[in-house]
């Protein structure tokens, strides 16, 4: 199997038989082997019933079906599990990505010896206020933030060897950050190809505003994992100390002042530095008690991508 081809999808039942034709054209005359594996997430249209119907036209056609929609990083995940292809393919439903990018897509991967070839969708059709600035600036606190100089995190249409899907987690709303992942797995050889965007044929946009914010939540997310997800003790550890220190030292303070230096004096409990004292060393502990909770946790973690599937097929 040379070429296995993810494609997660929702409620898109207007643009499939237009989409596995394009590929099965583009994958035939260059002789590839290949397959197309459809993630059905939870449609409520027709989508389904016509993958069911490519599938008995086309043995290369495969699918699996969610019970109901748990997102796109848990199709991928999916997809990615199922595929069996050297090199594996992923690209969006609603033919806004061009199955003629495969071939060269492919040679990258192959002849060239990336582990990533990401998309980069230069000129894209999409509102300019709704989509091409805020992606932009995500685009942007992505790189600063991640170290990997690509220019568009979120282009669906993505080329991986297959050792790296094999052996990524994607899981919650991680797909953005696949690149990231796999750098942080040790996969460093990325690069970036431009792609033909086109304009949406069929149906409306499954995505929102929201999916921004969420993005640069998740962005946080991944920078502290990649930071300190395998050892959280040196985060809230030296936190948990730094804030104890400062409490006990103007524990001693008071103590000292109270003993020596002014014993007829205020009581302690009626000083501010009594409640610095008490509060620094309450939220020391806390914090050191949250990175000894959290290397119990990296130790005993399990993969917890999980989702319900209802029916597969060829699968």
């Amino acid at each position: 199997m040379q070429i296995s081809i993810v494609i997660p999808l929702l409620n898109e039942q207007e643009s499939l038989i237009e989409l596995h034709d394009w590929i099965a054209t583009v994958m035939q005359s260059n002789h590839f082997v290949y397959e197309i594996i459809f993630i059905d997430d939870g449609s409520t249209d027709d989508s389904w019933k016509i993958i069911s119907e490519l599938s008995k036209k086309n043995d290369s056609v495969k699918g699996i079906r969610f019970l109901k929609n748990y997102g796109k990083s848990q199709a991928l995940h999916a997809g990615f599990k199922t595929a069996a292809g050297d090199v594996v393919i992923t690209m969006d439903a609603d033919l806004q990505d061009n199955p003629e990018e495969i071939p060269e897509l492919y040679d990258l991967i192959k002849e060239e010896g990336n582990h990533i070839v990401s998309g980069w969708k230069k000129k894209r059709y999409d509102s300019l206020i709704a989509k091409n600035i805020p992606s932009k600036l995500f685009n942007w606190a992505a790189r600063k933030t991640s170290g990997v100089k690509l220019n568009d995190f979120n282009c669906g249409l993505k080329a991986y060897q297959s050792v790296v899907v094999k052996n990524i987690e994607v899981s919650g709303e991680m797909h953005r950050y696949i690149p990231v992942l796999a750098k942080n797995a040790g996969f460093s050889k990325i690069t970036e190809k431009v792609v033909q965007h086109q304009s949406r044929k069929y149906g409306t946009t499954k995505f929102g505003v929201d999916r921004f914010i969420n993005g640069f939540l998740d962005l946080i997310t991944i920078w502290f994992v990649s930071k300190f997800g395998r050892q959280p003790m040196h985060l809230f550890g030296a936190l948990g100390v730094l804030m104890f220190i400062v409490g006990f030292g103007f524990s001693i303070y008071l103590g000292i002042d109270k003993i020596i230096i002014n014993p007829t004096g205020r009581l302690i409990t009626d000083r501010p530095q009594f409640f610095i004292a008490l509060t620094a060393m309450l939220i020391g502990t806390q914090f050191f008690l949250a990175g000894f909770l959290g290397e119990i946790m990296v130790r005993s973690r399990k993969n917890d991508t999980r989702y319900n599937i209802s029916d597969k097929i060829n699968v």
